[in-house]
C-alpha cells in the first residue's frame, strides 16, 4: 500500500509504495511557523493523517483555490501583484485528516477543521524553505504528479 512521508527538517515529501519502495521524492515547503498542531498556529501538524478529499481533478495548472473552489482565476506574476497578501492556494488540493485523537484530531488540534492541505503553489515559490501558513506547499508539476499517484485514503506520516 502507498503511504507518503513529510520531513519537516528536509522540507521533502517521499512516495514510498509496497515494502517502502521510493516511488518518489519532492521538495515541499512547510509552516513558516514550524511543526505544531493547535488551532490558529499556522504550523504543521504532526503525526499520521489521511488524505480525506481530492480537489480540483482536471483543473489547469495554475487554477486559484478559494474555500477549497476554483476561482476562475489563473495565477500569474500580474495577479499576484493585484493580490499581494492572498495565500495562493493553486491547481490541486489534498485536504488531510489527522488520525491521532488529542494528537492531530478532535478539539483544538484538529487538523481537518485547520484546513491543512497539500497545495500547490506559484513556480517563483521557493521550496525546501518553509514558508507557508501550516499547509504543505508543491510547484504545480510535482503536486499533480503526486495527485494522480494517490487515492483518498492514502496514509501521510508527517515528522
Amino acid at each position: 500500500m502507498q503511504h507518503i512521508e513529510v520531513n519537516l527538517a528536509q522540507q521533502q515529501l517521499v512516495l514510498r509504495g509496497e515494502s517502502d519502495t521510493l516511488l518518489a521524492q519532492y521538495s515541499v515547503s512547510t509552516a513558516a511557523n514550524g511543526a505544531g498542531e493547535q488551532m490558529h498556529s499556522e504550523c504543521t501538524p504532526r503525526g499520521l493523517h489521511i488524505i480525506r478529499a481530492k480537489i480540483g481533478a482536471g483543473c489547469q495548472p495554475g487554477t486559484v483555490f478559494v474555500g477549497r473552489r476554483p476561482t476562475g482565476e489563473c495565477y500569474s506574476p500580474e495577479l499576484k501583484q493585484k493580490h499581494p497578501d492572498r495565500d495562493w492556494i493553486l491547481t490541486r488540493i489534498m485536504w488531510l485528516s489527522g488520525l491521532e485523537p488529542g494528537c492531530n484530531r478532535l478539539g483544538s488540534v484538529d487538523t481537518m477543521r485547520r484546513y491543512i492541505y497539500i497545495h500547490g503553489a506559484p513556480d517563483e515559490d521557493t521550496m525546501g524553505t518553509p514558508s507557508s501558513h501550516g499547509c504543505i506547499k508543491m510547484h504545480d508539476a510535482d503536486l499533480i504528479d503526486l495527485f494522480d499517484r494517490v487515492d483518498v485514503g492514502t496514509r501521510v506520516m508527517i515528522k
